[in-house]
């Protein structure tokens, strides 16, 4: 018999897929099992990659989780959507080839806006090979000396541009910044090992994930994340088979993990700091069960992509909050989209205090209203 949800418990079990509350099976283990539970986080703004993993392993600090990629439990890359996302090492180069390489066919247009050609681009992913072969790692800034020197133009957003092209043809990948510097490996040499499923079964994998880490969500909520046909999507929804389970969420049908069903639906009120490009929005075209579609803009103002960060209560946004880290402090400015009473304001003060203490700094909280 299909389960009927309503909103409210359909976003509790959501809350509970995003790992932003206790799972009835699972306890990921440090940031290879949440990163692999995901299969892909947002993280092209690496400060909300390292919160999106700290909100979810509170026993981890920031050192704790650049420890971690250093050990190569996850890497950067951009699988899908041109955005870059943390993935598990042995997946990125099928997600690359499922996934990443769709966003390669708007590539020769963009190109063509920066002055460059096809042969420009073969010839930047052949010198960043040969720079960083045996082992090299080399900061952002050294590729694109290495690019210059092979008489390469990378001015403008022509450097970045080449950078992304040589990661989505899956020959480099982002490694660990050193410092603040943002590092190139190779991918083949950062994992040797990679998994090689065929098509179907990759489909088959990255539905799964998406699904039990998101879900209730429909196929365009899975087309719309990865940047696949709706049907390639519907396809990985099939192959996944009876790890998915059909709820209804007001009366639309949706798929969930099987597992999921043991959690609890009842309201929970909590209360989250999430950083801005982080799963719980970003994952989702449809964000009515979590956000109010008046407070949109304020999420993300004008419309230009780079999400605010964002206060949550009981899984719903009621403000937004920006942070200043300096070398003795970290000072956040709360904005509230909604009235907070003052018991409310004093637990978003508790949760930027734990935001401040996994940065390892002491907190400062100013509220613009």
């Amino acid at each position: 018999m299909t389960v009927d949800l309503g909103r409210r418990e359909a976003l509790a079990l959501r809350m509970t897929s995003l790992l932003l509350r206790p799972h009835p099976t699972v306890r990921p283990d440090g940031v290879a099992g949440v990163v692999e539970w995901f299969g892909a986080m947002q993280a092209q703004d690496l400060a909300s990659g390292m919160w999106s993993l700290g909100v979810r392993l509170p026993a981890l600090g920031h050192a704790d989780v650049h420890a971690a990629l250093e050990r190569r439990e996850a890497l950067r890359t951009w699988p899908m959507r041109g955005t870059v996302h943390l993935v598990p090492p042995r997946d990125a180069r099928w997600m690359l080839e499922l996934t990443g390489v769709r966003s390669l066919a708007g590539g020769a247009t963009r190109r063509a806006q920066l002055g460059l050609t096809e042969a420009d681009a073969d010839r930047a992913v052949d010198v960043l090979g040969a720079a960083l072969a045996g082992g090299g790692r080399l900061t952002r800034a050294r590729c694109l000396a290495a690019l210059r020197a092979a008489g390469i133009d990378t001015g403008g957003q022509r450097g970045y541009h080449l950078l992304w092209y040589a990661s989505v043809r899956g020959v480099t990948c982002l490694a660990p910044n050193v410092g603040t510097e943002q590092t190139f490996a190779l991918l083949d040499e950062w994992v040797p090992d990679p998994h090689r499923p065929e098509r179907d079964e990759a489909l088959a994998i990255l539905a799964h994930r998406y699904v039990r880490s998101h879900g209730p969500v429909t196929a365009r909520e899975f087309a719309g994340w990865t940047g696949l046909t709706l049907t390639d999507a519907r396809r990985g929804f099939a192959a996944a088979g009876d790890a998915l389970t059909v709820v209804r969420v007001d009366g639309a049908e949706a798929l969930v993990d099987a597992a999921l069903l043991d959690a609890p639906r009842e309201p929970v009120d909590d209360l989250l700091v999430l950083p801005g490009f982080d799963e719980y929005l970003l994952g989702f075209k449809d964000r009515s069960l979590m956000l109010d579609p008046d407070h949109a803009d304020a999420i993300v103002p004008g419309r230009n992509g780079v999400f605010q960060p964002t206060v949550v209560r009981d899984g719903r946004v009621v403000g937004t909050w920006k942070r200043v880290v300096g070398r003795t402090r970290v000072t956040a400015t709360v904005f509230p989209l909604a009235p907070l009473d003052e018991r409310t304001r004093a637990r978003v003060t508790g949760a930027l205090g734990r935001y401040a203490a996994f940065l390892g700094l002491p907190p400062r909280v100013d509220w613009a209203g």
